[in-house]
């Protein structure tokens, strides 16, 4: 008689960004597409509100950046961080808060050194411009983007991050690949540009553009007209990306998947006509995309 042979177990991703309790951004956008891919995820969270911050009134806490390294004491006192192997991390309120980021990456590697980490560097927008304190985005490009092996930005955090313009495919493309030599040495040196709208695309899409050491692939799908526009939606795709990469190590086919899973929740909340993105309702879109959208190669 054959023994049975053991299970295999998930993929434990650290995740370290804001939380809402009431709709989704931060972890509340991030944990549970994560979750029905197939991730074990260690959420550590940085603010507890009572929704986000696009409502205009909140309540809730703003936890101290020692908060950080005190939940990954637990984690390591707990013997886990060897079977740490990637780190996600989103919007960082404060100074503290992008070190705590940076070290707590740090402990992970020097645990489990294949370990991969993904920064969302959640910054700015077109229309809004910078949203965050005016130290953080030089703390970012100075401290967080070094140590990350795929980072996230739009195109208006694109831009910030590197000084370039980025109105077309080949700005886009230009900007993305100098982003690319910013990041960890030895690492897949990934950049995943996100709401890119260009001159040179045709109207009413909205492009995702991923460039790597062996190329690059954008994918684009309609233009919803959401407005105002949903929070969450970049906590929720760099939380996809980085999960299927994760799981493929193919960034086209992540990308293609990941905007394809986004497009079809996004739809279902344009329906719906709610304020709040529905990840719950539109769960099934993360596992089978009810539309696929495919990823062109374009360098």
């Amino acid at each position: 008689m054959t023994a049975p042979t053991s299970p295999a177990l998930p993929l434990n991703l650290l995740s370290i960004q804001s939380w809402v309790s009431y709709g989704h951004v931060g972890n509340a956008a991030a944990v549970f597409p994560l979750q029905r891919l197939g991730f074990e995820v260690w959420a550590i969270n940085t603010v507890q509100f009572s929704n986000h911050t696009g409502y205009g009134a909140w309540t809730g806490t703003v936890f101290p950046p020692e908060h950080v390294a005190q939940i990954i004491d637990g984690i390591e006192a707990r013997g886990a961080l060897p079977e740490c192997h990637a780190v996600l991390s989103g919007y960082m309120g404060s100074e503290g808060t992008v070190g705590a980021v940076v070290g707590a990456v740090r402990r992970v590697r020097a645990a489990n050194p294949a370990a991969l980490y993904c920064c969302d560097p959640v910054m700015g927008d077109v229309g809004r411009g910078v949203f965050v304190r005016p130290e953080l985005p030089d703390l970012i490009r100075a401290q967080a983007i070094p140590e990350a092996d795929v980072v996230t930005p739009n195109q208006f955090e694109l831009e910030l991050l590197t000084g370039q313009p980025v109105t077309t495919l080949e700005e886009a493309l230009d900007a993305a690949r100098t982003l690319r030599t910013r990041l960890r040495e030895g690492g897949p040196r990934l950049v995943v540009v996100t709401s890119l709208v260009r001159g040179d695309a045709p109207e009413d899409v909205i492009e995702t553009l991923a460039v790597t050491e062996g190329g690059a692939w954008l994918c684009r799908t309609p233009l919803l007209p959401l407005d105002p526009p949903r929070n969450g939606t970049g906590d929720a795709i760099a939380a996809l990306f980085f999960g299927h990469y994760l799981q493929s190590g193919d960034a086209g086919e992540a990308l293609s998947l990941s905007m394809s899973a986004l497009y079809g929740v996004l739809n279902l909340t344009h329906r719906a006509g709610t304020r709040e993105i529905q990840l719950v309702a539109g769960q099934e879109e993360f596992v089978r995309p009810s539309r696929v959208f495919g990823a062109e190669r374009v360098g």
